[in-house]
């Protein structure tokens, strides 16, 4: 139970000093866990602001920090993976003493307007999750704020960069593929941006690696979504049946799983499937898609590090790592059946 000040007022810091016995200003040094305060009083503090039902004023207190502690998080909400990365960030921010503000991108509000809406929040550094903005756009954020890129390669010398060596990872793909026997493999592309490009240019590299042909090796999604899955299906169901299909995400893969067991084709037995990202999807049991685990964790991980590094330590040098990506083997490949 919390208890009023007074009939239909909010409880005030003013409130709390008070009830503890000590002054306005040492409530205030608890609440911004500054130094000067001894434990047992920040103890009475917490639990008096407790009882009393006091909220912290957070806008109020922004207005005359000088720091804010927020680090905002540009990221799809729909993208599965994405979320999952959000959820380890707030985690390892919250050891780091900073607090992560979620900046959605959708269709009416893209990642440049979020950026800056971001920005017009104090959020003190940047982390961009998956971007598909330009090299140049990032490359001024990262004059502006500290900003690290998850998930993607980028050269911009004043940004930093964690991510997974996507090529790698889909080689990884295409060698299970071929150890189960397949030779007829197509890739399912996930448009123009440099995520999807590396992706793409990898699995044509595995498939020459194996001396198979790349011709027409590749159809286009055009985007990273479940719609995209679907159509690219349709693309495949209007031709030849390969053995297998490799996606360049989760949500591609989802889609066309979902399209070509409803036309009546056996997953795996006909064609085996397989995704990037290790998304929650993935790991649905109706789904149980094989894929490319990106190690979000230890991204997340990082990417706090390096951004706080800068915001605390002063560091100034450009950080960049690749992770090694690790493949799941799941339900939706098999070896090819015998004719």
């Amino acid at each position: 139970m919390t208890e009023t000040s007074a009939a239909g007022r909010r409880p005030t810091m003013q409130d709390v000093a008070d009830r503890v016995g000590v002054s306005k200003a040492t409530v205030s040094l608890v609440f911004r866990q500054a130094p000067g305060v001894g434990e047992q009083t920040r103890r009475d503090v917490e639990q008096a602001a407790e009882e009393l039902g006091y909220r912290r004023n957070r806008t109020a207190a922004l207005m005359t920090a000088r720091r804010s502690h927020l680090i905002g998080v540009v990221a799809q909400i729909r993208n599965s993976f994405h979320a999952e990365i959000a959820e380890y960030l707030v985690s390892a921010a919250d050891l780091a003493g900073y607090e992560i503000v979620l900046g959605a991108v959708t269709p009416s509000h893209d990642e440049s307007r979020v950026v800056e809406t971001l920005l017009d929040f104090r959020c003190e550094g940047m982390l961009l999750v998956g971007p598909e903005l330009d090299t140049r756009a990032i490359s001024a954020l990262g004059d502006r704020v500290p900003t690290v890129v998850i998930g993607r390669r980028t050269s911009s010398p004043t940004v930093d960069v964690i991510r997974t060596n996507d090529a790698k990872g889909i080689s990884l793909v295409v060698d299970h593929l071929v150890e189960l026997g397949h030779r007829e493999i197509i890739h399912v592309a996930g448009g123009p941006g440099t995520i999807a490009a590396d992706r793409r240019s990898g699995f044509l590299r595995a498939l020459r690696r194996h001396g198979l042909a790349a011709d027409a090796a590749v159809v286009e999604g055009g985007a990273f979504t479940e719609d995209a899955g679907i159509r690219a299906a349709q693309q495949i169901l209007s031709r030849t049946l390969p053995t297998a299909v490799v996606c360049a995400n989760d949500r591609l893969a989802v889609g066309l799983l979902d399209t070509l067991r409803r036309a009546g084709v056996d997953v795996p037995g006909e064609v085996s499937i397989t995704g990037y990202d290790d998304s929650t999807l993935a790991r649905l049991a109706n789904i149980d898609l094989t894929t490319v685990s990106q190690q979000p964790q230890a991204q997340a991980q990082a990417a706090i590090a390096d951004v706080v590094s800068r915001l605390d330590a002063g560091r100034t040098d450009r950080a960049a790592s690749a992770l090694t990506p690790e493949l799941v083997i799941r339900s939706t490949t098999a070896r090819v059946a015998s004719s």
